[in-house]
């Protein structure tokens, strides 16, 4: 593999990126802007209902953050002027075909000018409605390989998917694509087009039903979600839906250049634009600020098992990496983009720095007194968790059901609401058991092969680093990613 500057690819390019507003995208355009202020342009696919709601989401949800402080400080006053004729956000939805873009001056504009396409818009939840993830995760995939089709100057598509469309398969799980209607647990019957029948019949039958509220239809769909994806061996909405939309980019790209880019779970920043930014609750931060706050009585895991986590600028700059490498070279690559192969971190080693970091900098609560942090019960298996849950948790409900009985119902508010609560844990348990006691190590041999590449050009691999052999992990939690979550996240 051969390309040559990155930072010379990137000049006087044009680039759409969906889903702008979120996470991963506003750190692609940070960055993209910081380190080449010569790209010709950026069009910025955001769900707005005209391009001047639009501007105001990218100026609200991006530009104020302090994710763009460093080019705040760099272009001064000059920031506006400069960010009007580098970037053009774009009211759309890429559940409609054209992206739901509905200027069609704009549209044949961006079809005469794109270089690249980079599809970032998903939804992320994990037990998202089963209609609501199959639009954005797999027909939006497809919606935007149409746009992609029609750029005349189109040079790469790079979508990014997730590691974690291979499911709960352990050992080592290679950088290869999913063939359509390729099931995980060799079922048969996997169809697109069956599913999204099987989505717009049950939501005829739930919109016939007079006694259906909105919340039991929202309820309906998300368990229908998590039975399709069970039925054909994904553990969950999200990443079965991820998986068909791959599976329909590879089938049908025809002669664009495909990158798909499966970064494991996303972190703060490690050191651009500064350490340590997040936004959202990530997995692994719930659990922190949880032990931090004396909220959690118990970590469930396998300390021993690894999480295969990856900060956020170094999954950028690999999708930036990606766009130089295979631009104009008709192909499907894959691109792991994780640690669980060139350096691991096991479970234990999270537990051990939020101890760390929690012992000196406790988390004062609303009394403002300071919270004392100490080991917690560690439940190693789920057979564990099953033993401690019940006994803590379930038995006292059982009481309380028979007291409530015996008193005509006096406490029928606090058992339904502890029963509530009961069944929320145990349905997010189910959720993330899969990454909680993880087999899986993600090889990553052709990003080393991009990662030597970049370190062969010298100066740019400084710029462009996503080497995870370069964290100091326990260094890396306790002075950088939960400082960076109390601050951004938790605040």
């Amino acid at each position: 593999m051969e390309f040559g500057s990155i930072l010379d690819f990137l000049d006087n390019k044009t680039i759409l990126v969906t889903g702008a507003t979120g996470f991963l995208a506003k750190i692609l355009v940070e960055k993209i802007l910081r380190v080449q202020p010569n790209v010709k342009k950026l069009y910025l696919l955001v769900r707005a209902t005209d391009a001047k709601s639009a501007l105001q989401r990218f100026n609200t949800e991006a530009v104020a953050k302090e994710l763009f402080k460093v080019l705040k400080e760099k272009y001064g006053s000059n920031l506006q002027s400069f960010l009007s004729e580098k970037v053009t956000p774009v009211a759309g939805d890429i559940t409609y075909e054209n992206l739901g873009v509905t200027d069609s001056n704009l549209i044949e504009e961006m079809w005469k000018n794109v270089d690249v396409v980079v599809n970032v818009a998903a939804t992320t939840n994990f037990d998202e409605r089963y209609d609501v993830a199959m639009a954005l995760n797999t027909f939006g995939a497809k919606n935007v390989l149409n746009f992609a089709a029609k750029c005349v100057k189109i040079k790469l598509l790079l979508h990014v998917s997730t590691a974690y469309v291979s499911g709960e398969k352990p050992g080592l799980i290679l950088e290869t694509p999913y063939k359509l209607g390729e099931a995980l647990n060799g079922a048969h019957g996997l169809d697109i087009n069956t599913e999204k029948k099987i989505i717009e019949e049950k939501l005829k039958e739930l919109s016939s039903d007079e006694t259906a509220t909105d919340k039991s239809i929202t309820l309906a769909m998300k368990d229908l979600g998590i039975e399709r994806a069970n039925k054909f061996g994904w553990p969950n909405t999200y990443v079965f839906t991820k998986a068909l939309g791959e599976m329909i980019l590879g089938h049908l790209k025809g002669n664009i250049p495909l990158v798909i880019l499966r970064p494991t779970i996303i972190t703060s920043t490690y050191k651009e634009p500064f350490p340590g930014w997040i936004e959202g609750i990530r997995t692994i931060d719930s659990l922190a600020m949880g032990y931090g706050k004396g909220r959690l009585s118990c970590f469930l895991g396998d300390p021993e098992s690894v999480i295969d986590a990856i900060p956020a600028d170094m999954v950028v700059n690999a999708m930036i990496t990606t766009m130089a490498a295979h631009a104009n070279q008709p192909c499907e690559m894959i691109y792991h983009v994780g640690s669980s192969v060139s350096n691991p971190l096991k479970y234990k080693g999270i537990q051990k720095s939020g101890y760390h970091y929690f012992s000196k900098h406790p988390w004062i609560n609303k009394d403002g007194k300071a919270v004392i942090v100490g080991e917690v019960k560690v439940l190693n298996s789920m057979e564990s968790f099953r033993r401690y849950f019940s006994i803590r948790y379930l038995l006292p409900l059982q009481g309380l059901q028979f007291v409530n009985s015996a008193l005509c119902h006096a406490f029928n508010g606090t058992y339904t609401d502890l029963k509530r609560k009961i069944n929320f844990v145990l349905r997010v348990v189910e959720l993330y058991k899969p990454y909680l006691f993880s087999k899986s190590f993600y090889d990553d041999m052709n990003t080393e092969k991009l990662r030597q590449v970049v370190r062969e050009n010298g100066v740019e691999a400084n710029i462009f680093y996503f080497d995870p052999k370069l964290i100091d992990w326990d260094n890396y939690f306790v002075h950088i990613h939960i400082p960076g979550a109390v601050k951004h996240v938790f605040k």
